[in-house]
This record gives C-alpha cells, structure tokens and sequence, in this order.
C-alpha cells in the first residue's frame, strides 16, 4: 500500500512495522512530527507513549524500557541530542539496544530549525563519554527513513546497541509515497533481560565494574562487538565510479542533489561518478577504496564547515579530497555544485 507522508511520519509507520512496543520522546522542531504521529498511532495500537518531561528524562525511560526486553526508540534534533548523550553511553554500556533519530537542525546553540549536517561528529564519533559507538544510519529519502528504521530495529536487537537514524531537517520535512508492507521484522531472543519476572531475578543490566579487571575486560567485550560491527555492516552506494576521474561523495539531501548532477555531466561526456554511505558508522572506508579508480580526485559536499569530508580523507589517504559545504539552513542548488565540480575537473564553467 503507497501512501505520501512526511520523512518524519515514515520513520513512525517503520518503527510500529518492526514491532516497536514503546515511544519516549520531547517534541523538538523539525523532529516535533515524529512524536505527534508517534502519539497518535502508538495509542491506537496499544502501543507505550509517553511524552516526557524533558529530553534526559525520555532517554532514560529508553534505558529503563530496553533493560525489560522491549523495543523502544525515541528521536529529537541537534540540542535534544546533546542532552541525550549521557544516557546514550549508558546505553552502549549496558549493552542495550534502542532506535534514536536526530533530524538535524542548524546549529551550533539553538541555531535556527532549517537542514544541517552538523551533527556527524556528535553522532558518528560518540557525543557521550567513555569507549563507545553506536551504528549510524543515514536515509537519502521518505521511503528509507522508513525502511531504515526497520533495519535500525533489527541490528540494535542483534548486536544489542544503540542505533542512530541521522536525518537532515529537509529529509524529515520532505513529503514522498512509501510503500507500507507488513514485513517479518527480524526478531531476537533476549535472555538477557530484566522484566520483573522469576526467569530474569538474577539477570543484572548495568555499565558498572568497580573492578578494574573486570571493567578492562568489559570494555575490551564492547570493542570486539565494535570490530565485528565494522566488518559486518559498512553500506554504500556506488554510481558511475567505474572510469570517473571525479567521484563526488555525501549523504541525506545532498546526496539526492549529487546524483542529479552526476547524471547530468555524464549526459555532456564528463567523467564523474559517486558514493553514497547508507552507514556512517561504521564509515564504508572499503567501499570507497575499491570504487574510487587510482588518480580519480574527489570531492566531499556536506551541510557544515566539514565533519564527514574527514572520514572521507581518512578512507583515501593517497587520493586529493576537496570540500565543499553550506550552512545556516543553506542546501546549495545544483548549479552550485555543478560549477565546483568543474572547478576540480579544471573545465570551464
């Protein structure tokens, strides 16, 4: 069944799809319709909603839902996230998982509620304290963030791991059709978990260790769960990279943008080609590397002052990566991009 929604309602019909039993969330513009929906239909199913009191306070009833075995998410934006990050490395921690979306407003401070991407390093690189990540989604369109939403689900339940779905404003606002399935989301025992009842009395959640010992040994478990994650679930696409002799490179709305312009100068003989991470953690270092052909510059185009443009150098140590992003709520227009391709191609505008 296709029906046209907001970027933020899909992520809402993905979560109850994948058999999600409880929202805790604080509205935040431009997230705000993931949790009007959410209240809304969680309610009509029977489904757990509670609007909390604030943003710690929803992410720690996410703390407290996991720990009982059930499939629980919440979302906010760019100053809700920052607030969230303790309970997020508490989360990763216990080993718990849970589904989180940011829908990325302008920042830094309050900042204003247009598209940004500026929260990549808070996200991608861990904002909360201590050894820790958490996979990182990034949707280009209405009908990923709806069906990455159900992966999200299923990779937080299989590696037991907070999972990010991380949005720019545009994505969230945007309206496209979905095509709404009733889909066998993958389901996970949870032996593991706390839920008052006598099987689990002597089950214990916690990111505690006051043995150093015991909390080295701890951390080390997390980081193989890491190195399994990396090995297992980097994602990209790859388009026209066969013979470029430029790839560009980015991800949410800009990637939509990119693959428009690709087309474009391939249809005036122009040798470009493009990658675009569908996991920014873990960053998909070898998709880039077996696609992006030897001596083939590449430019990064991002909505900050440059985050994910490092995680692209860091891939291609031997390859020249260029930047360029906007800001301010600023989405550049393909004519923009077009001129700084060429500008790398060193052709004439």
């Amino acid at each position: 069944m296709k029906t046209l929604v907001k970027g933020n309602e899909a992520v809402v019909i993905g979560a109850l799809v994948a058999g999600c039993d409880a929202y805790f969330g604080y509205p935040i513009t431009p997230a705000s319709e993931i949790a009007h929906k959410a209240s809304e239909y969680f309610l009509k199913l029977n489904k757990i909603f509670i609007q909390a009191e604030c943003e710690v306070g929803a992410i720690n009833m996410v703390y407290g839902a996991a720990s009982s075995g059930l499939r629980v998410m919440t979302a906010s934006s760019g100053p809700g996230i920052s607030l969230k990050q303790e309970g997020v490395s508490y989360l990763a921690g216990a080993n718990l998982p849970a589904v989180i979306v940011d829908v990325m407003r302008v920042g830094p401070g309050l900042g204003n509620i247009g598209p940004e991407q500026g929260d990549y390093n808070q996200v991608v690189k861990g904002g909360g304290h201590g050894n820790y990540h958490a996979i990182v989604l990034a949707p280009n369109s209405v009908a990923e963030m709806y069906s990455l939403t159900i992966r999200a689900f299923e990779l937080a339940d299989q590696y037991r791991t907070p999972v990010y779905l991380l949005a720019d404003a545009t994505i969230g606002q945007m309206m496209e059709p979905i095509d709404v399935q009733k889909v066998e989301s993958r389901s996970f025992e949870k032996p593991w978990r706390a839920d008052a009842t006598p099987e689990t009395n002597e089950n214990l959640i916690t990111s505690i260790y006051l043995d150093f010992d015991d909390m080295e040994a701890h951390v080390q478990r997390l980081n193989q769960k890491y190195e399994e994650i990396a090995q297992q679930e980097a994602d990209a696409e790859t388009w026209r990279t066969e013979d470029a002799e430029l790839v560009v490179t980015g991800y949410g709305i800009v990637s939509r943008l990119l693959h428009t312009v690709v087309d474009s100068l391939r249809a005036e003989g122009k040798k470009v080609g493009m990658i675009r991470p569908k996991t920014l953690w873990p960053f998909p270092t070898r998709c880039y590397q077996e696609n992006v052909p030897d001596g083939a510059k590449v430019l990064a185009v991002e909505l900050s002052t440059g985050q994910f443009v490092d995680d692209v150098r860091l891939a291609l140590p031997h390859h020249s990566v260029a930047f360029y992003g906007r800001v301010g709520g600023n989405v550049p227009t393909l004519e923009q991009i077009r001129e700084q391709i060429l500008q790398q191609l060193g052709a004439d505008n």
